[in-house]
């Protein structure tokens, strides 16, 4: 397990995450015990979660993920040995969230709230990345409409300045180390960067999707992770369990994520089985994993800080940890290059 630096910070990060969002429903306690016991065990330091998690959102089951990870921490120890990112949610209607049911949004109160809620969930004084889940402002989020974007809508929107402020107040407290984004856009990442010239902390890495069937990061933001330092923090290398081919031509395996909650809409699009498929027959050309093959290659990208993976078995979180002995040599990123210019993005 390879370490890359987090923005500009000295801190060194394992190239894999380990991603949560499934502790508290898909997987018990025992079980995400597990997963972090296993994770750590094969040089994993970078934990990821959010107040949001677990996946699907519901009142009922809202923070579980960050109390299962509080209670491994409480009873392995050794804290200071990991790297810990959590969330606040960006604006949105879930009425719990918030007191009175009042619509989330990145305000100075709401975010105080957000991450006082984090840390007594995880039993730690301290978050080494908090994030912002997404904007403030409205955006196509999550593959909502193919991530177009033709107008600026007629909206309120917190200033980013008071939403920096408060987490610069926040790093000045102790209670958090830095800040990162999630689900930004080119603009957002660069409003940001502008206002650390003002004194608020600088953002240092932005976690997007990002996967063979979704490469729409590279398109604006590859260069500006490179070259301003914010690397991406990867999610769904698998694209949702979709890369695995476990989905093709409608198939709904039992127990597996859109099966139980019928999420997957941002990988039901034209396209999108024509280039899974393709991808699938260059794995097995190659004598590869597929699964092993998809992760690397999110892993290799140069402006890749980390590569969150998540599982609901140890048997699939130790095929997918086995990726990091696959390497993407230049052959190979041709073909699969070369699958990308035919099959362009059908899932962004």
């Amino acid at each position: 397990m390879k370490s890359r630096e987090l923005g500009r910070t000295g801190i060194l990060v394992s190239e894999i995450c380990l991603g949560t969002m499934t502790f508290g429903q898909q997987n018990t306690e025992v079980e995400g015990h597990a997963q972090l016991d296993m994770a750590l065990a094969h040089g994993i330091n970078f934990i990821d979660t959010a107040e949001l998690y677990s996946i699907p959102p519901r009142a009922e089951t809202q923070g579980a993920t960050e109390a299962i990870i509080g209670s491994w921490l409480k009873a392995r120890g050794g804290r200071d040995r990991l790297i810990i990112a959590s969330k606040a949610v960006g604006r949105g209607n879930s009425p719990w969230f918030r007191p009175n049911g009042e619509e989330t949004r990145l305000s100075p109160g709401q975010i105080r709230y957000a991450l006082e809620g984090s840390l007594r969930r995880l039993g730690t004084d301290y978050i080494d990345l908090y994030q912002l889940h997404w904007p403030d402002r409205k955006i196509g989020l999550f593959g909502e409409g193919g991530n177009t974007f033709t107008t600026i809508p007629d909206a309120d929107e917190i200033p980013i300045a008071e939403t920096l402020g408060v987490l610069g107040d926040l790093v000045n407290e102790g209670k958090i180390r830095h800040v990162g984004l999630s689900n930004e856009t080119a603009w957002g990442v660069s409003q940001y960067l502008a206002e650390a010239k003002n004194g608020a902390p600088r953002v240092v890495s932005i976690q997007n999707a990002y996967n063979l069937i979704n490469r729409t990061f590279e398109i604006g933001l590859a260069e500006m992770a490179l070259r301003e330092s914010v690397g991406l923090l990867a999610y769904s290398p698998l694209a949702q369990g979709y890369l695995t081919g476990k989905y093709l031509n409608g198939a709904r395996p039992a127990g597996a994520r859109t099966t139980l909650f019928n999420r997957g809409q941002r990988y039901q699009k034209p396209g999108v089985d024509e280039a899974i498929t393709a991808y699938l027959q260059l794995a097995r050309e190659e004598g590869m994993d597929p699964v092993q093959m998809a992760v690397a290659f999110v892993t290799s990208r140069p402006f890749v800080t980390s590569n969150i993976i998540g599982a609901t078995s140890t048997e699939q979180l130790e095929t997918i940890l086995g990726s990091v002995n696959v390497t993407i040599t230049p052959e190979l990123e041709d073909r699969i290059n070369a699958i990308h210019q035919v099959h362009s993005n059908p899932a962004p």
